[in-house]
Order: C-alpha cells, then sequence, then structure tokens
C-alpha cells in the first residue's frame, strides 16, 4: 500500500535509508526529531511509503515548490529513492514515485525532477521507465 509515512514511523524510514547512502542510523536527539517534525507538518513536504505486510519497503520523497515563473505553478523534486535490498525489481519505488506525481498533479505542478548519483545501467533505465528523461536539463551539485 502506498501512502504517505506517519508521524510515528520515523525509525522504521531510518532503518529504510541504510539501503539508501546511509551508514547508519542517526543519533535520536532533539535535532532529529525537530527535523522530523519539520518534513510531517510540512504540506509541501510529502514522505511517501510503500508497505507491504505491515513493513516499510521502498519510499521516496516529494517536495512542492512554490514558483513565480511558468504561470506561477510550483514544480515537484524528488529524492531519496530506496528500496529494501529484498524486496527490490517488484515495482515498488515505481509505485511510490506514481504517487509522487500524482501529488504533483493535484498541485498543478508544471514538472518533476529527481537527481540520481547512480550510473548503473539499470537504475537510469528504471527513471527513463517511470518518464523521467536526461536530456532537457542539466544538473550541478555544490556539496555544502
Amino acid at each position: 500500500m502506498v501512502r504517505e509515512a506517519l508521524k510515528d514511523e520515523l525509525n522504521k524510514i531510518l532503518e529504510l535509508y541504510l539501503f539508501l547512502h546511509e551508514e547508519d542510523i542517526p543519533e535520536d536527539d532533539e535535532h532529529l526529531r525537530d527535523t522530523w517534525d519539520l518534513i510531517v507538518n510540512d504540506p509541501n513536504h510529502h514522505l511517501i511509503v510503500n508497505e507491504i505486510d505491515g513493513k516499510i519497503v521502498s519510499s521516496c520523497v516529494c517536495v512542492i515548490i512554490p514558483n513565480l515563473s511558468r504561470g506561477v505553478r510550483p514544480y515537484a523534486f524528488v529524492e531519496n529513492v530506496v528500496t529494501h535490498k529484498d524486496y527490490r525489481k517488484r515495482g515498488y519505488a515505481g509505485e511510490c514515485l506514481d504517487f509522487a506525481k500524482n501529488i504533483a498533479l493535484q498541485e498543478n505542478c508544471y514538472k518533476m525532477m529527481l537527481l540520481t548519483g547512480s550510473k548503473r545501467p539499470e537504475t537510469l533505465h528504471f527513471y527513463e521507465n517511470a518518464g523521467y528523461n536526461s536530456n532537457d536539463k542539466t544538473a550541478f551539485i555544490q556539496w555544502l
């Protein structure tokens, strides 16, 4: 079942993020809790999860960004697309991306963007099959 994350699912999401690029779960401190509260209480921040048999197996984030160009239409940014290693290649992440797309359509976004650090052909093909292309824009990143 694809849905938005619930407030009490922070630990489940952090465990899933170990399959993203995290090496450990962050310390459960005030900063972590404050950040989580900002995320779950922001109407433009959608943390989407795919739950199978009571376990969160896949997730992505979709942030709606207000915008003054393109007819004052917002755009969506997708980040942190991840699937537990035991549940990959079953369509769960694709379902999360479809859910994000529906949010973007409901919010009248004119585009959706995502970045991936992966160079693996199967990952790039996955995003292309989900409707994204790497031809229209050039991404630049400055790590801080």
